[in-house]
C-alpha cells in the first residue's frame, strides 16, 4: 500500500527511520499528521474506505499475525517464537506471551497500521491465568493448557454434572479450584482469565471479558448461554469472567499502547546558512499507527481459529491441526460431550463443533528430529505400505484425547536402526490415534466425517497426507488457509463488520 507525505515545510525527502519498540517510548514532540486521505497533512491511501483486521494466533510454541481485508485477502503475516524468559527457574510465560503481543503488533507494515479496524486473538484452550484486579498482576504462574490438577478432580465431580466438560483434570475449572483450595490470602478482587483474554486485555483493558469458548472448559454453558446454577453456587464464583460471542467488540484499543506504535519519519532538507553553506536540516514528522478507533474484539481458542480459517460449513466437515499437538473438530448438528475421552463440543452458531485435543504431535517429531531431517527422511516413506510399528508418541506422561489418561507414559520404543520407517512408524502412530478420535466421535453420536480438512504446519507434509488419507479411509486435503491467526482475523472482521464467520 503506497504513501506519501505532503504539506511538510521540509521539501525534500532523505531517511525514513522507524523508531518503534515493544516497551514504552520517550515522550515524542508534538508533530501529528492525520491520516485522511487529501487533507493536505498526512498519509494518502489509495483507498481511504479500505478496512484491514488483524489476528493473532498464540499457540504451544509461537504466535504468528494475519491481516486481511473484507474479502479474505491477505495483506501481510508473520510469526514470532516466544523468548525464552526464566524467573525462579522456570518459564515466564507471562513476560514472554506478553513482549510476543508487542513484537507481532510492531511487525504489522507501518504503512498498513493507520487501516486495521480491529484485532482479536486466540490462545490455547484451558490456559489459566488467575489476576488481582487491583494490582493487575497475576497471583500465580499460569496454568497451561495440557496441565493437569488431578488433586481437584474429586470436587470438581462432586458438583458438576457425570462426565462434563469439566471432569478432567485439565479442564479450566479443575486450574481455578486447585488455585482456590492453595492459596491463603484475601481473593476478593480475584478474577479469571484464559490466555486469550488476558492478551486482548492488555490491548483495551476492560478486565474480566472472555468468550464463550474459552470458557467452556470452566463451566459456562454455551446452549444456555450462561453459566450453570451448579458452579454460581461455588464459593469462587465470583472470579469467572463475564462471556461474550467469539468476535465481540469489547472496546477501541488504548491510548497508551496505541501510541507506542506511532513511527517517525526524518525530512531532511538542504538549507543556505548565512551564506556560508548548505546546512542540513533534519525535520521529524511523527505519524499515527493504528488508529483511535481500533476495536478489540473477543476471541476464541487456537483451534477454533484453526477450524474457522478452513471455512468448513457443513455438517460432517472435519477439521485436523497438525501443530504441536493433535486436535480435531467436527462440524456437527448434535453436541457431543463426555469427559471420560475428553470429547467436549464448542458452540459455532446453530451447530456444534465436537472434538478434543490430544497431546500427541509435531512437538513429539521436534524433539526427534530437525526440520531438515523431517523433510528428506519423509521423501523416502512409502505412504501406501503400513507401518509395523506401533507407538504412542507423547513429549511428557500424560493423555487428554481420544484417552483422558493423565498417568499414560510416551510410548516411542523399540527404535529401528532406519529411521525412515522410525519416522514412518510415529506418522502412521499419529495417524491411529486421529482415526480412532473421529470414530470415538462418531460412537458417541456425532455427524459421521465425511472429509477431514488439515491445518497447522504438519499439513505441510504430503507423504504424512498419504498415510492420513489410508488410515482414515476418507479424503483429506489441506486447507486452503492453514493458519489459526486468519481465523482470528476473521472474528476481529465479524466485531468490525457484524458479518459472520462462516460466509
Amino acid at each position: 500500500m503506497a504513501t506519501s507525505i505532503s504539506g511538510s515545510a521540509c521539501s525534500s525527502l532523505f531517511h525514513l527511520h522507524h523508531f518503534n519498540t515493544c516497551k514504552k517510548l520517550p515522550r515524542r514532540r508534538s508533530y501529528s499528521a492525520n491520516c485522511n486521505k487529501g487533507d493536505g497533512n498526512g498519509v494518502e491511501f489509495e483507498n481511504e474506505k479500505k478496512k484491514l483486521y488483524l489476528g493473532m494466533d498464540f499457540g504451544t510454541s509461537g504466535a504468528r499475525y494475519a491481516l486481511i481485508d473484507h474479502q479474505g485477502n491477505t495483506y501481510a503475516q508473520g510469526k514470532r517464537d516466544y523468548p525464552l524468559y526464566m524467573k525462579e527457574e522456570k518459564m515466564d510465560w507471562i513476560q514472554s506471551w506478553k513482549d510476543t503481543l508487542f513484537l507481532l503488533l510492531d511487525d504489522v507494515p507501518v504503512s498498513l497500521r493507520p487501516i486495521v479496524a480491529s484485532i482479536a486473538i486466540d490462545g490455547t484452550s484451558a490456559t489459566t491465568i488467575i489476576m488481582d484486579s487491583k494490582s493487575e498482576e497475576p497471583l500465580s504462574r499460569p496454568f497451561l493448557y495440557n496441565e493437569s490438577c488431578p488433586d481437584a478432580l474429586p470436587l470438581v465431580k462432586s458438583i458438576a454434572p457425570t462426565n462434563h466438560t469439566v471432569c478432567s483434570g485439565s479442564s479450566t475449572l479443575c486450574k481455578l479450584v486447585a488455585w482456590w483450595n492453595s492459596y491463603d490470602s484475601s481473593k476478593e478482587s480475584v478474577v479469571l482469565l484464559h490466555q486469550a483474554d488476558w492478551l486482548l486485555w492488555l490491548l483495551h483493558g476492560k478486565l474480566g471479558v472472555s468468550d464463550y469458548n474459552n470458557a467452556l472448559k470452566v463451566g459456562y454453558d454455551p446452549e444456555m448461554d450462561s453459566y450453570p446454577s451448579w458452579l454460581l453456587s461455588q464459593p469462587y464464583s465470583h472470579l469467572l469472567p463475564s462471556v461474550q460471542d467469539p468476535g465481540t467488540k469489547i472496546e477501541c484499543m488504548k491510548e497508551d499502547i496505541r501510541t507506542q506504535f506511532d513511527w517517525i519519519t526524518y525530512i531532511v532538507k538542504l538549507h543556505e546558512h548565512d551564506g556560508l553553506g548548505d546546512l542540513l536540516l533534519m525535520c521529524p514528522f511523527t505519524l499515527s499507527g493504528y488508529p483511535k478507533d481500533c476495536l478489540i474484539c473477543t476471541g476464541t481458542t487456537d483451534s477454533i481459529a484453526a477450524f474457522l480459517a478452513a471455512r468448513a460449513t457443513q455438517p460432517g466437515k472435519a477439521v485436523t491441526s497438525l501443530g504441536s499437538t493433535l486436535a480435531i473438530k467436527l462440524l456437527s448438528i448434535r453436541r457431543v460431550e463426555d469427559a471420560r475421552f475428553g470429547v467436549y463440543s464448542h458452540r459455532l452458531g446453530d451447530k456444534w463443533l465436537v472434538g478434543g485435543a490430544s497431546n500427541t504431535g509435531g512437538a513429539v517429531l521436534r524433539q526427534l528430529f530437525t526440520d531438515e531431517q523431517l523433510e528428506k527422511l519423509s521423501e523416502q516413506i512409502n505412504p501406501l505400505e503400513a507401518s509395523p510399528l506401533d507407538y504412542y508418541p507423547l513429549q511428557a506422561v500424560g493423555e487428554r484425547f481420544p484417552v483422558a489418561d493423565p498417568k499414560m507414559e510416551p510410548r516411542l520404543h523399540p527404535r529401528p536402526a532406519n529411521d525412515v520407517e522410525y519416522l514412518h512408524g510415529i506418522l502412521e502412530s499419529i495417524a491411529r490415534i486421529e482415526a480412532k478420535g473421529y470414530n470415538l466421535l462418531k460412537d458417541l453420536g456425532a455427524n459421521p466425517v465425511e472429509e477431514v480438512i488439515t491445518s497447522g504446519g504438519g499439513s505441510k507434509n504430503e507423504k504424512w497426507t498419504k498415510i492420513r488419507e489410508r488410515v482414515l479411509g476418507l479424503p483429506v486435503c489441506r486447507a486452503n488457509q492453514t493458519e489459526a491467526a486468519y481465523g482470528a482475523a476473521l472474528l476481529a472482521m465479524k466485531g468490525a463488520c457484524g458479518n459472520t464467520t462462516s460466509d
